[in-house]
């Protein structure tokens, strides 16, 4: 597949890790590594996905990891600005209702 990238930064109390890209299986261990490193740093973790053009069940697996990880330690783990086919895997998954942000946090990312 193409390019894939992940970016973190830190915002109050959040990290936010921006994927862009496509995201399939050459990407996941990268993709759970940035995930659960940002998961040591803060208790929540946005993940947005507004620049991801592409996702498979490998980087599903990483977010339901980083989910169950996050759980563990009492964080929390949201996907935010899913568009087009991405959004689709992840309404399809049950990945967006699981990790959907609350409503008023989506203008912090």
């Amino acid at each position: 597949m193409g390019n894939f990238e992940a970016r973190t930064s830190a915002g109050p109390g959040r990290i936010i890790v921006t994927l862009a890209g496509e995201c399939d299986l050459s990407a996941r261990e990268h993709l759970t590594a940035i995930l659960l490193d940002a998961l040591t740093r803060a208790k929540a973790v946005f993940v947005d996905l507004a620049p991801l053009t592409f996702l498979d069940s490998s980087g599903v697996h990483s977010l339901i990891t980083a989910h169950h990880a996050a759980k563990h330690t009492g964080g929390r783990i949201y996907v935010v600005n899913a568009a087009g086919p991405v959004a689709t895997v992840l309404d399809l998954t049950g990945v967006a209702a699981l990790l959907r942000a609350p409503a008023d946090e989506h203008r912090h990312v």
